[in-house]
């Protein structure tokens, strides 16, 4: 199980990383600066395993790829929301972190609440109040981008790349 952290919606890059951390030496600051602007205190508490549930437009703004790699480098699980932007969605697949689209389960989890998530099925479980969701679950490709660790693992494991 996970605690959730609780968003709301428009969620934007320069709120998950702040631009003024874009240049920091290695995954690790930048986790250590995630969410900071509208959450102080995530960086220090969240704990790996946890799960972030955003509104509608979670990561909005402009296409960094070092948004979700801040949130992936926190040990957070994943992140699901009402929507994503794009290509926050794209950037998360493309380093191998997994997100998922659920109107109806955002609608009824809340911060603190413990949650659990099957990515192969989609199904995603409120424990504190025992309801139970239904996402999309992963097309198999996407599932496999995200067990190798990213687009580009992905692509070497299957000798595409090098």
């Amino acid at each position: 199980m996970a605690k959730v952290y609780q968003y709301g919606n428009n969620v934007d890059t320069d709120v998950i990383i702040p631009a003024r951390y874009l240049n920091a030496p290695d995954e690790k600051s930048l986790a250590s600066h995630c969410m900071e602007d509208i959450d102080p205190d995530f960086a220090g508490s969240v704990e790996p395993g946890d799960i972030i549930v955003g509104g509608a437009n979670f990561g909005c703004g402009s296409s960094r790829e070092h948004a979700p790699l801040a949130i992936k480098s926190c040990g957070v699980r994943c992140v699901i929301a009402a929507s994503f932007a794009r290509i926050f969605y794209r950037n998360s697949i493309n380093i191998g972190f997994p997100i998922l689209e659920c109107p109806e389960a955002v609608a009824s989890i809340h911060a603190g609440d413990q949650v659990t998530v099957d990515f192969s099925t989609g199904i995603i479980k409120n424990e504190t109040t025992g309801r139970t969701f239904q996402a999309a679950p992963f097309p198999a490709f996407i599932n496999g981008i995200i067990e190798s660790g990213g687009l580009l693992k992905s692509l070497k494991a299957r000798g595409i790349a090098k």
